[in-house]
């Protein structure tokens, strides 16, 4: 818990200024800002790579009550720029909580902003758009805010995956990182390679528990080093930022497509669709939340699900053959495609939740059916 509150200041990027007090840190951080919806979770979406430069408001009134703990992590770090909350709740009560939000915010060296009007916060998102803004605790002057708020350069045509994404391949073994000299020999297990993008754990907890021996590729390797480790599917994992630039990403996906099961989710998604050559655009405010509603048109069925992007594939751009499964009841966006003849498919949203409901966890399922089909129709 902060000693002191400071004042604080949100100032976005069309000259709206929200003022409040820092529960945690100080300094300045600029960022896109957008909402998340959910009621809980905020420690999963603190450590969702996907957050990396957006300063977040939670539209629910009442954050930190429970604390952090050392089992819900999402990644080794936090990645947003700025939490931003209506009041922060300095005494957790949960019998896993280690630490509260605060320490843990601070700890990461991040600003945490308390006493905003958070409903006119989001309202001004909603009907204006995710815009870029930035945070100051402490000491300010608002006319040099907005001066390095003009510098900052957003998210558009920008690749921030490398500020995410690993540095070398290891195995994913008992909740943790280990040497990649520990894949077995005996291929008893379905191996995976995750192609990390900023992929969030209960990505690679969902495949173990599934059985599944999981390999973490950073997106940096190529189709060569991924084919190398003789994996029986790839997983193109979220990330965060727009996928247009991501001209290497691409290329990988595009030559593993056809030679191996490939799943892809959110980022993942955007990434096989560009493979193919469709197009990418950004959403208005995104789809940050746990509750998006999204029709499965091969089944008819309703999934609410968990979702963290702010760009979305283009429909009207995929190429013939193509089969769009899934697309979501609020705007009518593309929320899902299935590649016939490549062995392929993709989500835009999060099977895994972490946080939110598990009603399409059934896609990591279908994924391993899919590696068992090319397994098997190989002998």
């Amino acid at each position: 818990m902060a000693s002191k509150k400071y004042p604080a200041v949100v100032v976005l990027e069309d000259g709206s200024v929200f003022k409040g007090s820092a529960f945690a840190g100080r300094g300045q951080a600029c960022g896109e800002v957008v909402f998340n919806t959910a009621m809980a979770g905020y420690q999963e979406v603190l450590t969702d790579p996907s957050y990396k430069d957006q300063v977040l408001v939670m539209t629910y009134p009442l954050i930190g009550s429970y604390g952090i703990n050392d089992e819900d992590m999402e990644s080794r770090s936090i990645h947003l720029e700025g939490f931003i909350v209506r009041e922060y709740q300095q005494w957790p009560s949960n019998y896993r909580s280690t630490r509260t939000l605060a320490r843990y915010l601070e700890d990461h060296g991040k600003i945490g902003i308390e006493g905003i009007d958070t409903r006119a916060l989001t309202r001004r998102i909603r009907t204006q758009g995710a815009m870029r803004a930035i945070v100051a605790a402490g000491q300010f002057e608002i006319s040099e805010l907005k001066e390095k708020l003009n510098a900052w350069p957003g998210l558009v045509g920008r690749d921030i995956v490398q500020t995410v994404s690993g540095s070398e391949i290891t195995l994913w073994q008992d909740n943790a990182h280990t040497p990649v000299d520990r894949l077995s020999s005996t291929r008893n297990r379905l191996r995976v390679a995750v192609l990390d993008c900023g992929a969030k754990h209960n990505i690679y907890r969902s495949l173990e528990q599934l059985g599944c021996e999981v390999v973490v590729v950073p997106s940096r390797f190529g189709a060569a080093d991924i084919m190398r480790l003789q994996p029986n599917g790839v997983l193109v994992s979220n990330g965060p930022g727009d996928p247009a630039p991501l001209k290497h990403e691409v290329e990988t996906v595009g030559v593993l497509l056809g030679a191996v099961p490939v799943f892809g989710i959110c980022l993942g998604h955007q990434l096989l669709a560009q493979a193919v050559g469709a197009r990418t655009a950004k959403l208005k405010f995104g789809h940050h939340g746990v509750n998006q509603p999204v029709k499965n048109l091969l089944t008819g069925r309703v999934e609410i699900t968990s979702q963290n992007h702010g760009f979305y594939v283009l429909r009207d751009t995929l190429p013939a053959g193509t089969v769009v499964t899934h697309v979501n009841l609020n705007d009518d966006t593309l929320e899902g495609i299935r590649y016939p003849g490549q062995l392929a498919f993709s989500v835009q949203y999060h099977p895994e939740a972490a946080p939110g409901p598990h009603d399409s966890y059934y896609l990591f399922e279908e994924f391993i059916e899919l590696m068992l089909t090319r397994r098997f129709s190989q002998f």
